[in-house]
Formats: structure tokens, C-alpha cells, sequence
């Protein structure tokens, strides 16, 4: 038997997800220079880079130049992409067992954790991933509509995603036009109503999920003032605590910019940005099925056996009148068929990218990386370790010879299986197409692209 990662037998590996984490588990195989892998890769989407095409702010262009790291990564002759197909729909773990030796899923988070509190169902309360998901122009959320009517919003959470809602929210019309916001939700926020938007953190400046550049840039707005009350702005004594016996940096910096905004005076900007902290939502209010109002907790810090600050409510209440909700207090994977989910967690089961099964055996052949292997924590260049812990197991188990047995190993086998079953499957050699016509359209309109948002304007460019 011809050992599995030589010229005359490859590694065979699909990688679930395109986004960073799966391009990492690309990058990370490549360094292997004596192991010999064929890359499959498969994504729900026509086009590749998840998160980063769909998820990272269109006013953060730097942020998106990683996609030049993954072009790199997709230009090995060992590299396949094939997108607009869906694992349990177009193909399966059957199919998967057919085809590889080893399959790691990189699919991310993509269900939004709820509020658990009366009212989140009205009408004019959403999740932050789909507004998010809305000016990115996701094909999935094109139809979504935010009454941008309303002059006050609420966003409940203080993380880097809400920190991207909240400056959406009060950037001029001419700062989001040098983006490659999706067309129709820059022409919706040209008519913007929005004059108050508040921030909502359940703990302390301290304790904040946001990073200094994102609350750095909150001070910089065109036309939006920002503001914090220096009751909350100052630390409790629990936080002073946590801080004096474990320093850091970025902490230290937040606080700073927020000890900033507290002192500062209104200048008559047009829009008002209030950073609040130590409140908790504990009711949409709503009037007709509309959101009218949010009614809020104060809450203390304090300091929990294990050190850490948390949060409890006092039994101080108020209400803000906002006519918008936006929740984005933290994200979980979804279960995939055939593979072992942690429930409660929003994770695949697994230790170090290894799937476990559930009697807590090593589930062969199976790995995770990213969010869907760890949760929704960290950055972008976050998923460049997490992968490279897993892809080091998936290496140890080939040489242990710990994998799938495929029955169907030519390079070819999958794709023709999958041209049978979507038609419309999209290559790479598609999406550089794809990307260069966006690319030609921005140049037209001095932006960085303007993105398709329809797959069948996609595949209009492909000439299907």
C-alpha cells in the first residue's frame, strides 16, 4: 500500500468553509513541503472569504487585505474551490468518506445569540449580523428591511461588531460612499432619519469586548458627537482591582478613550453617539407590534470567585424611547449533519480540531478550526493559530494512519459528482472573474468594488 501523502497517493483533505479559517488550514498544509495534498474546498456561498467578504466593515478596506494572503493559498496547482454548493444539500458526509482521507469544517458562527428578554420578536428589533450582513450586500439578506426612519437606536453590546453598527449608524453619506458598501443599502442610509444611537455594555469600560482602534475611531466621526457619562465612565472598584493585579495594555487604552469621551462637550454635530455602561436590557418595548422603547437594569461590577468582573442588577430601571433594536451579544455555530455538536456551546465537539464522538472517541477523519471549533472569539489573524493546531493533528493522524479510506481518489471524481447535482457550481477561475468585473465597476466609481449581490447576477458575469 502506497503510503497516504506521497506523489503516487496524496492527501486528499475537503475543508468545509471559506473563510479565514479555512484558508489558514490551506496556508498551513502548504508548509508541510513533504507531505503531497490535494485541497478541496467548498462553500454555501458563490464566493469565497466568508466573513472577511461579508462580515468585516466596508469602511475597514485594510482589513480585507488578508484576501491577498488567501489568493496566494489558491494559486497552489494542489487548490480547489468550488462554491454555491452546500454540505447536506448538494453532497454529504457519505460522499465526503467517498472522496477524502480527511474533512475539517471551517464554517464559522453564524446563528446570533438572543437577548432571552420580552420583546425581541417586534417588528424593528434585529440581530446585528443582519444589518451587518445587509450592507455587505450578503446574497441571503439583500431583502432585509431597517427602518432607518426612526431617530433613536439602541445596539445591545459593546463588542467590535457593534462597534461597526453604532459607526454605520452615524457615518455621513460621503464617508460610506468611498466603501464597497452594497449599492442599496448605501442609498437607504442616504436617507437615514437616525440622530441618537445608543451603545449598551453590560459591564464596566474595563470589561469592554471592544479594541482601542474601534473605540479610538468613535471619537473621529465627521459628524457625530460621542459622549459618555462620567458616572460610568469611572471604574468600580472591583475593575480597579482586576486591573492593578493583571495589567493590560489594551484595557488601559480603552479606558483612556472612554475617560476622554466623558469629558467632552457636545459640539453640535449632527448625530449623537451615547456610550453606556453597567446596563442590561431587560424588555423591548413595543406599541402595535413596533419597538417604541428599551427598558434597562442598571447593574454593579463585581468581583467573582475566579477573579474575573462580572455584572449584577441593581434595582435601578429606566427607559430609553428608540424606535430600533440591534442585538449582537455573541454569535454560535450551527449543527451539521452528521457531526457532533455541542449544543450549548454552539460548537463542533472537539479537542485540539479533533472531532469527538459522543462516547468522547476520536471521531476519524474529522476536524475543526475557527469559530466552529472554538467559538466566536478573537480576530481575523486568530484563525491563522487555530488552524495550524488543528492541521498539526490531521498530520500526526495521517503518519498514524488514522483517516478515511476513499474509494474515488482522482482529482477530478468530486467535481464531476458535483456538476451533476449543481449545475451552477462556481470555480475560482469563476469568482477571479467574478472579482475583476466588481473590481471594474469600482474603478468606474471610485470604490474599492461594487459588489454583485445577487447570485444570478454572478452567474450573469460567468455568462449562465
Amino acid at each position: 500500500m502506497v503510503e497516504v501523502g506521497s506523489i503516487d497517493n496524496p492527501l486528499r483533505v475537503a475543508i468545509i468553509g471559506s473563510g479565514p479559517a479555512g484558508f489558514y488550514t490551506v496556508s498551513n498544509f502548504l508548509k508541510h513541503k513533504d507531505l503531497h495534498v490535494e485541497m478541496d474546498m467548498f462553500d454555501r456561498l458563490a464566493t469565497p472569504f466568508g466573513l472577511v467578504r461579508a462580515g468585516v466593515a466596508p469602511d475597514h478596506q485594510k482589513d480585507k487585505s488578508v484576501i491577498r494572503a488567501y489568493d496566494k493559498s489558491a494559486a497552489s496547482p494542489n487548490f480547489r474551490f468550488y462554491g454555491n454548493v452546500e454540505y447536506g444539500r448538494d453532497f454529504t458526509m457519505d460522499d465526503l468518506k467517498q472522496h477524502y482521507h480527511q474533512v475539517i469544517f471551517t464554517t464559522g458562527s453564524p446563528v446570533d445569540r438572543d437577548l432571552g428578554i420580552p420583546g425581541e420578536e417586534l417588528n424593528g428589533s434585529h440581530s446585528a449580523t443582519e444589518f451587518v450582513a445587509w450592507y455587505n450586500g450578503h446574497p441571503d439578506f439583500t431583502d432585509r428591511n431597517f427602518d432607518l426612519s426612526q431617530e433613536s437606536v439602541a445596539i445591545v453590546g459593546i463588542g467590535n461588531v457593534a462597534m461597526d453598527v453604532a459607526r454605520i449608524l452615524c457615518k455621513t453619506y460621503a464617508e460610506l460612499a468611498e466603501t464597497d458598501m452594497a449599492d442599496y443599502a448605501l442609498e437607504a442610509l442616504k436617507q437615514s432619519k437616525v440622530k441618537n444611537v445608543y451603545l449598551l455594555g453590560r459591564r464596566g469600560p474595563a470589561q469592554a469586548a471592544f479594541t482601542p482602534p474601534e473605540i479610538k475611531e468613535m471619537g473621529e466621526l465627521i459628524d457625530a458627537d460621542v459622549t459618555v457619562s462620567p458616572e460610568e465612565a469611572n471604574l468600580d472598584g472591583a475593575s480597579l482591582r482586576s486591573i492593578q493585579a493583571n495589567p493590560d495594555k489594551n484595557v488601559a487604552k480603552n479606558v483612556a478613550f472612554i475617560t476622554d469621551y466623558s469629558t467632552r462637550e457636545r459640539s453640535g454635530k449632527r448625530r449623537l453617539l451615547t456610550i453606556r455602561f453597567l446596563v442590561s436590557p431587560t424588555e423591548i418595548i413595543g406599541h402595535d407590534g413596533k419597538v417604541i422603547a428599551i427598558k434597562l437594569v442598571k447593574n454593579e461590577g463585581y468581583q467573582a470567585e475566579d477573579g474575573s468582573v462580572r455584572a449584577r442588577a441593581t434595582e435601578v430601571e429606566e427607559e430609553i424611547p428608540v424606535g430600533l433594536v440591534f442585538r449582537s451579544v455573541g454569535y454560535r455555530g450551527a449543527a451539521l449533519p452528521a457531526v457532533p455538536f455541542h449544543e450549548s456551546w454552539g460548537t463542533i465537539e472537539n479537542e485540539k480540531g479533533r472531532v469527538q464522538s459522543a462516547d468522547g472517541n476520536q471521531a476519524t477523519g474529522l476536524y475543526a478550526a475557527g469559530w466552529i471549533k472554538r467559538g466566536p472569539t478573537g480576530v481575523i489573524g486568530t484563525n491563522k493559530t487555530c488552524a495550524q493546531e488543528t492541521v498539526k493533528c490531521m498530520v500526526e493522524d495521517i503518519g498514524a494512519g488514522v483517516h478515511f479510506n476513499p474509494a474515488e481518489t482522482a482529482t477530478s471524481a468530486m467535481e464531476t459528482l458535483l456538476r451533476e447535482r449543481q449545475p451552477n457550481l462556481v470555480t475560482y477561475e469563476d469568482w477571479k472573474k467574478i472579482d475583476q468585473a466588481e473590481l471594474a465597476k469600482g474603478e468606474a466609481t471610485n470604490r474599492p468594488r461594487v459588489k454583485f449581490t445577487s447570485v444570478d447576477d454572478m452567474l450573469a458575469v460567468l455568462g449562465r
